[in-house]
């Protein structure tokens, strides 16, 4: 094996501490009690698992910005509590079955990692759920929307689903993310639609 190989070898085997923290943190959280046993079996598990199952490098970036980040837990609380009102009265309305609807949203390129966020906040609000991904440029994103049953409806479900990408991005995007949601021909649109 020549040298370079093996300093690429031993550097996806390094282990980080803090991740050895954070995993042993899980690790006596899930069981349920602060013991000297558990920590020692927490750490020996943490670092059996990044030693055996090293994690590949990432190639995407976050930047954390706390003023995005604020815009978005505060407005993400307001769309859970307003999803799990509207769920819960069309759930509980005697005799009438809500409309659904099958949304297919464009989003501007954007990486992995932010389409991960998203994906993960879109199926965590009620009355929604990320059904299919469909890679390519754009990415396309196939949306269960419950109540989405008029073409309004329709409108203002994709609105919020690129609203909430946005908010994604404002919160943990780069400069270059950024600038793709200023740039006309990268912003959500239909799929069908002209830039």
């Amino acid at each position: 094996m020549n040298a370079t190989r093996l300093d690429a070898v031993r550097r996806r085997r390094r282990v980080s501490p803090l991740l050895v923290g954070w995993l042993t943190a899980v690790w006596v959280a899930l069981w349920g009690t602060l013991t000297v046993a558990n920590v020692l079996t927490g750490i020996v598990s943490a670092v059996l698992m990044l030693v055996l199952l090293p994690l590949s490098p990432a190639r995407d970036r976050l930047a954390f910005r706390p003023w995005g980040l604020a815009r978005f837990v505060l407005r993400f609380a307001l769309d859970l509590v307003v999803s799990s009102l509207r769920v819960a009265w069309q759930a509980s309305w005697p005799g009438k079955l809500p409309r659904n609807s099958v949304l297919a949203v464009e989003l501007a390129p954007r990486s992995d990692l932010l389409l991960t966020l998203t994906v993960l906040a879109l199926n965590v609000l009620p009355g929604s759920i990320v059904i299919e991904i469909g890679r390519g440029r754009p990415t396309t994103l196939f949306i269960h929307a419950l109540g989405a049953d008029t073409p309004a409806a329709v409108a203002a479900a994709r609105r919020a689903v690129v609203r909430l990408a946005a908010r994604v991005v404002g919160a943990f995007g780069t400069r270059a993310d950024r600038a793709g949601l200023e740039d006309p021909s990268l912003s959500a649109r239909t799929p069908g639609e002209q830039p």
